[in-house]
């Protein structure tokens, strides 16, 4: 597990920017943390870091998912605050997100669903202070955080 203390938001924003070479395809980030803890903040900034450009990225509040074109895969931006059901994220296209990368905010609201091999990014709010933990879930993730 790494830990980081993020400030501000602007250091959650960096954070994003410099975990984003190390994504692939498939890759699957979960973010957990309260409500106003940077989750929305840190997918904007990683999603514009991907697309190479600063890119409107509007919260998938409501439309529960947006989709990117990368130009090296897509991106499945989730926010399943909303979602009744863990079943109800097929009907999102869970399933076409093995080709792409999927953050996922609120990922418990998956259940069973969610990937085992991820990796689990902890946004915590205490006052004004924020950190950030990331948890790699597999092999995989442990080994390209040792380059972190």
């Amino acid at each position: 597990m790494l830990r980081y203390d993020l400030p501000d938001l602007a250091a959650t924003a960096e954070l994003a920017r410099k975990l984003a070479p190390l994504l692939k395809s498939g890759d699957v980030i979960a973010l957990h943390g309260g409500l106003g803890a940077g989750k929305t903040t840190f997918s904007r900034a990683l999603i514009s870091a991907l697309l190479g450009q600063d890119t409107e990225v509007p919260s998938p509040t409501y439309t529960l998912v947006q989709t990117y074109d990368g130009p090296a895969f897509p991106i499945f931006h989730f926010d399943l605050y909303r979602l009744d059901d863990p079943n109800d994220v097929f009907e999102l296209g869970w399933d076409e997100t093995q080709d792409g990368l999927a953050l996922i905010e609120w990922p418990d609201r998956a259940g069973s669903h969610l990937p085992a091999w991820r990796l689990d990014l902890h946004l915590d709010l205490d006052g004004d202070n924020r950190t950030a933990r990331l948890e790699p879930q597999g092999e995989d993730w442990q080994t390209r955080l040792h380059e972190f």
